[in-house]
């Protein structure tokens, strides 16, 4: 089933418009060059998934499906930190287009995209603050902590053949998952819901959020720069190890060579993406994604098929079939 981007959220589409209107109100900076260095990332676009998540949660968890001012706030502050960790990510990958456009380094420099990432985690910062809600600030602010984690162990771990499946998957909490969980167990907490409920929104949103960074790992490989908006085996050019990559070494060792040498060249990240699509790689990294969709969906149709989840599901299938 191929669902489009565009059709992915009906239930909150006109939350999402105000959404992309607030966001360049929050970003307004003194110095001009900080501005458009802000402005550029925003208007690079996206799915804006992790705030309509936060949206469609509250539909489901607030009395009479009324999403909350503080809770379209949040939605907006999720976007924020997501688009500061991407500015910082780029630069720590050296990638020189996201979306299909440059980067903020790309476009100005190093120095300028740094601070602009400080510069939008400080903006999400103080609009959490002023949500008064010291359980949400609480909830959040870990999220950037696991940034820094999820950074400093990728770092640690480059071009290392011997990264188990275990790490590869706590890596991705802390690079992806953490926003995306923690966001739904905040919209939770500003729905007044039970420590329960918050759990299980924190866990729908784990699994979900694992999940699309598997299936991201597997695009890498899969995709062509077109389609991906930036160029294709770039985390094998940065010595980044993901799943369809472990997989594939269990059952082609001769990678090996390829990562010792550590891709030296154009043609060794070639060869290892021929390799890999060629393996049962691909395959198995997908069955490991579904299988976090699956939870995800088994927690909310489990015990909130009473509640209109349709909207939430539709994005749980959208995320796993990316590849198809």
């Amino acid at each position: 089933m191929t669902i489009h981007s565009n059709k992915l959220f009906p239930s909150v589409n006109k939350e999402l418009k105000q959404l992309n209107q607030n966001l360049h109100k929050m970003i307004i900076a003194e110095h001009p060059i900080l501005y458009a260095a802000a402005e550029k990332l925003l208007n690079t676009g996206g799915k804006r998934i992790r705030p309509a998540l936060v949206l469609l949660v509250g539909n489901i968890t607030t009395k009479k499906q009324k999403i909350s001012a503080e809770q379209k706030r949040l939605a907006e502050i999720t976007e924020v930190i997501h688009n500061a960790s991407l500015v910082h990510d780029d630069v720590i990958d050296d990638c020189e287009t996201r979306r299909g456009v440059e980067t903020v380094h790309s476009i100005f420099n190093n120095k300028v995209a740094i601070l602009t990432g400080d510069f939008l985690f400080a903006q999400s910062s103080w609009y959490l603050a002023n949500l008064n809600n010291l359980d949400v600030v609480k909830t959040i602010s870990k999220v950037i902590i696991d940034f820094a984690e999820g950074e400093i162990q990728q770092g640690t771990k480059t071009f290392d053949n011997k990264i188990s499946i275990e790490n590869y998957i706590e890596k991705s909490f802390y690079k992806t998952a953490s926003l995306i969980a923690c966001s739904c167990k905040a919209t939770t907490i500003l729905s007044h819901c039970n420590e329960k409920v918050q759990e299980d929104f924190y866990l729908f949103g784990k699994h979900l959020g694992l999940a699309f960074q598997i299936i991201d790992d597997i695009l890498d490989i899969t995709s062509s720069t077109e389609s991906l908006g930036k160029p294709a085996g770039s985390d094998l050019k940065n010595g980044n190890l993901t799943a369809p990559l472990m997989f594939t070494l269990e059952e082609k060792p001769e990678l090996n060579k390829l990562i010792y040498k550590e891709f030296e060249n154009k043609q060794d990240i070639n060869k290892a993406i021929r390799i890999t699509t060629n393996s049962i790689g691909i395959r198995k990294a997908k069955d490991l994604a579904e299988e976090h969709i699956q939870i995800a969906i088994h927690i909310i149709k489990s015990k909130y098929k009473h509640k209109d989840i349709k909207d939430l599901l539709l994005v749980s299938y959208y995320v796993l079939n990316r590849i198809n």
